[in-house]
């Protein structure tokens, strides 16, 4: 892809929004794992934490990038997306409440990396998808959304706790790369033909509104159970 064109900046916005939806509860994760540090080692526990936690996205991401060009796992990885896209809609238990807090710094620094490693791989899916094998976007992109996260994660977090439809909005975004990875598959584009040109805004639109919409009724259906819970 070539720098500064449309292509360039509308892909390189979808990702730094991906960062920023998926990467919520990372920011939680480097809270917890520092709380129990002395106040002079939290800043530095932050900041080398969270900087292991980048240059190890940034290598599984282009890893990814490179594996999705192999036939089939575009699409594969395109279905896994949809799902994922889904599962930001429907509520569950934090996985990062569960974070354990360290006393020294370099056990901090540690548990933030790891942590940030498991939670992160729907972020490394999602961004390798929208980076349309492009590994240019993926370190671009980590490079704007990365501070923007440290900076104003406490904020993005409660706009998002605040206003429930950013979370659709992310979910969106989720959804919309999915659907462009499905028909970014060789396998699907040949077997297609010239109808994928027709075809794709279509599937995206429908993919978008049946993740919006069976995740919004998957939250209905859990608020009931869970005003039946109570009353009981």
């Amino acid at each position: 892809m070539e720098l500064f064109t449309m292509a360039f900046w509308s892909s390189l916005i979808v990702i730094v929004g991906i960062d920023l939806f998926l990467a919520g509860d990372n920011a939680v994760v480097i809270a917890l794992a520092a709380r129990k540090l002395p106040n002079h080692q939290r800043g530095k526990a932050i900041v080398l934490g969270a900087a292991g936690a980048v240059i190890l996205r940034a290598i599984a991401t282009i890893l990814v990038v490179y594996l999705l060009m192999i036939p089939g796992l575009h699409f594969i990885g395109g279905l896994l997306l949809v799902w994922i896209a889904y599962r930001l809609l429907v509520p569950e238990e934090k996985s990062s409440k569960e974070v354990k807090a360290q006393t020294s710094l370099w056990g901090a620094v540690r548990t933030i990396v790891i942590a940030d490693a498991l939670m992160g791989l729907d972020n490394v899916l999602a961004v390798a998808g929208a980076a349309q094998n492009d590994p240019l976007l993926v370190i671009v992109g980590l490079l704007i959304s990365i501070p923007l996260l440290m900076g104003g994660s406490a904020v993005i977090l409660n706009l998002m706790d605040r206003f429930s439809w950013l979370i659709y909005v992310g979910a969106g975004i989720l959804a919309m790369t999915a659907a462009r990875m499905l028909f970014a598959e060789p396998l699907v584009k040949d077997w297609l033909g010239n109808w994928s040109v027709w075809l794709e805004w279509p599937v995206v639109a429908f993919v978008i509104a049946a993740v919006l919409g069976l995740g919004w009724m998957s939250q209905k259906r859990i608020s009931r159970q869970h005003d039946q819970n109570q009353a009981v």
